[in-house]
């Protein structure tokens, strides 16, 4: 029988709080009563809602203890603050398992999908724990670090923000032996004063939590690479970059769209490699050279990285391929609903052009791009040039930002455009014919997934 997680003993004295009643063994760790399993720890945090509220639903689920600030009618630790005690835990979590080598993970586009390929590697490599979902907050990463078993070897974490000075002291909690910055670029800009210069700054900020000699796996074809280099060095980290240049320790020598994915031809530390991925896009070549610097560094054999990358498949509206059956035929769709950014829109553009259309026509919908500020309507209205150079032949959009965008298009390629994703919906699926290629993308908070899935509904004879 494997050791619990945590005792409840163990919980009071790693979060400084008062036990009521006899130790329990703890297999889980949540903050969410509708994700409760029996055997779970459920923390109850101050948010919108209070947590409190929530104790009763979480013990008629199982949850053998409560994590609280108050008392109440049930086993508990008891503390004063319940968010200062999860991050306690986390601590705690990576103290008493000092033979885990970490990652973290963050960028302005593609940290969550680069964090998961790298889960895919250090899983297949041994004991092995990450981050779930998006989980890169004040509350994901303890939470996430709460949840590691201690005979954990490997594990990665994804590390984001929303505004300056939260990276930081995330990497310092988690404390890695490596981080992955992916790229810098324009996404959160409303928060910094300094616009790119800013973001950069906070993105390099990672390095913060690297012991003296750590490593920094940094973009060399992103035009920040110089600031975040230094700020590494400064640090005390070794660098290791990827990029298209022969200086890079991995170097993408040829990228390729396959019908399945791609194909990857790179240079890692002196060894040529060639292999196959199920993403498409040439920020997929540069991404896939990352991870696999980051998991050489991790003790993760090439091989056994480069395999557990060829079979790792893309997230839920991160760039999932689906072959829709139409009256007629059928028609591609490329769900990339998750998220969006000025950076992303283009990457996903230039994915959407390098596959082939045959008779059919290559087709956008795309909600606002949201956090962007003062610069947002002009940073949507830009993206027309994009389409018009890659040959996009129709393009819907959805969203008072997203409507820059629309008057920016030649009257020939506007498919339509709606005040929301609900009303843009039917626009976009009574276009689409037979062999068409067609791409959804937009933030998460603009609801493009909306629009992903009625495409998803449409069905005929096939």
């Amino acid at each position: 029988m494997s050791d619990p997680l945590w005792t409840t003993a163990e919980v009071a004295e790693a979060a400084g709080g008062t036990l009521a009643g006899p130790s329990r063994d703890i297999t889980g760790v949540t903050f969410d009563s509708r994700e409760v399993q029996p055997g779970d720890l459920f923390i109850a945090l101050q948010g919108v809602r209070d947590g409190h509220d929530f104790v009763p639903q979480a013990f008629e689920k199982g949850a053998a203890a409560a994590l609280v600030s108050r008392p109440v009618g049930g086993p508990a630790i008891v503390v004063g603050d319940t968010t200062q005690a999860l991050n306690e835990l986390g601590r705690f979590a990576r103290e008493r398992a000092p033979q885990t080598r970490r990652c973290a993970v963050t960028g302005s586009v593609g940290k969550t999908s680069v964090t998961q390929a790298i889960r895919a590697g250090v899983d297949a490599a041994g004991k092995a724990h990450g981050s779930v979902k998006s989980y890169n907050n004040h509350i994901g990463v303890p939470l996430t670090l709460a949840r590691m078993p201690r005979d954990t070897e490997r594990a990665v974490f994804e590390i984001g923000m929303n505004a300056p000075g939260e990276i930081a002291p995330l990497s310092r909690l988690v404390q890695p032996h490596v981080a992955v910055i992916t790229t810098v670029g324009p996404v959160h800009i409303e928060a910094f004063a300094d616009g790119e210069a800013g973001i950069a700054r906070e993105k390099a900020s990672i390095v913060e939590g690297l012991p003296p000699g750590g490593l920094a796996v940094l973009n060399a074809d992103n035009p920040w690479f110089e600031t975040l280099k230094e700020m590494a060095l400064h640090r005390g980290a070794r660098v290791a970059a990827f990029g298209s240049q022969p200086f890079c320790d991995g170097q993408l020598l040829d990228y390729r769209a396959t019908e399945r994915g791609s194909r990857v031809t790179g240079r890692v530390l002196d060894q040529e490699y060639a292999f196959d991925l199920a993403q498409r896009g040439a920020h997929w070549g540069l991404n896939s050279l990352a991870v696999l610097l980051a998991l050489a560094e991790l003790d993760v054999p090439m091989q056994t990285a480069i395999e557990a990358l060829a079979g790792y498949a893309p997230l839920a509206g991160r760039g999932q391929t689906s072959r829709i059956a139409i009256e007629g035929g059928g028609f591609t769709l490329i769900d990339e609903s998750y998220n969006a950014n000025p950076m992303s829109m283009r990457a996903a553009f230039a994915s959407l052009a390098a596959l082939d259309a045959g008779a059919g026509r290559r087709i956008v919908a795309l909600t606002d791009m949201l956090e962007l500020g003062e610069h947002g309507p002009g940073m949507h209205a830009g993206l027309a040039e994009d389409l018009d150079r890659l040959g996009v032949d129709l393009v819907f959009t959805a969203g008072p930002l997203m409507r820059h965008l629309h008057e920016a298009l030649p009257e020939s390629r506007r498919g339509g455009w709606a005040e929301t994703a609900a009303e843009l919906a039917p626009l976009a699926t009574a276009a689409v014919r037979a062999g068409d290629l067609v791409m959804v993308k937009g933030s998460n908070g603009s609801k493009a997934s909306l629009i992903a899935a009625a495409l998803k509904g449409l069905h005929g004879d096939g």
